[in-house]
């Protein structure tokens, strides 16, 4: 086992690390950087024929989060800015359910971030029970923390992706032009989340070098030396 001040200093730096992932997400919940994009106004290039670098005239900028975004228009007139609101704006058109779920999951990935950081620290300086309060607490919290990024991350790809998002919103109300994606990739926020992710995954590698056995691990030791004595008796 390491020595307790060792152990103190993990759990402590463990502490903050949750602490961090609290913010982080808190932060890009609120931020429209999730996903940056271009998008070509199909109608406009095909009226003129445009063709090779005519075609930047009519390639607008496009990049949004979970609640908002903004977005520039190009039809070869000059750009257009706008922003937007998911709610109760693109309601109609995104897939609405998909959508609350990343943002619940986000939530609920604040929640037990915040319960990482807080039991870290009831483990490193108070007297913690060998339930959840414990050391199998650690792991659990940690563990669905990571599990909750991991969902955020598939569950908004597949929105992006999937559903053609950054289309959508992009011809949200036009009734004369049409838009298509022209590039599309994950901005600076999606990968704060992935982020988050190896942080909950590095706080369990944390906790095993303090000298804590993974639980199932520990669930088998403690059944080989039962079955052991039950031999010898």
């Amino acid at each position: 086992m390491m020595p307790s001040r060792q152990k103190k200093v993990l759990f402590c730096l463990a502490a903050v690390l949750s602490l961090a992932c609290v913010l982080i997400v808190a932060a890009a919940m609120g931020g429209r950087n999730w996903v940056k994009a271009t998008v070509l106004c199909q109608t406009g290039a095909q009226l003129v024929n445009a063709t090779g670098s005519e075609l930047d005239k009519f390639i607008g900028n496009l990049n949004y989060g979970l609640f908002h975004g903004q977005r520039l228009k190009q039809c070869g007139l000059g750009g257009r800015p706008f922003s937007f609101s998911f709610f109760p704006d693109l309601v109609d058109v995104i897939p609405a359910s998909l959508h609350v779920s990343v943002i619940i999951f986000c939530a609920v990935l604040i929640l037990f971030s915040s319960v990482c950081s807080a039991f870290f620290m009831y483990n490193a300086f108070g007297n913690p029970y060998e339930t959840l309060h414990g050391p199998l607490g650690l792991y659990l919290w940690n563990l669905i923390s990571c599990l909750c990024s991991c969902l955020i991350l598939i569950l908004y790809a597949s929105e992006v992706k999937l559903h053609h998002l950054s289309e959508k919103i992009a011809n949200y109300k036009e009734g004369t032009f049409v838009y298509k994606t022209h590039s599309e990739v994950f901005d600076r926020t999606f990968w704060l989340i992935f982020i988050v992710f190896l942080v909950h995954g590095l706080n369990i590698l944390l906790i095993r070098l303090a000298g804590i056995q993974f639980p199932f691990q520990e669930a088998k030791e403690s059944d080989a030396n039962t079955g052991a004595a039950d031999l010898m008796y």
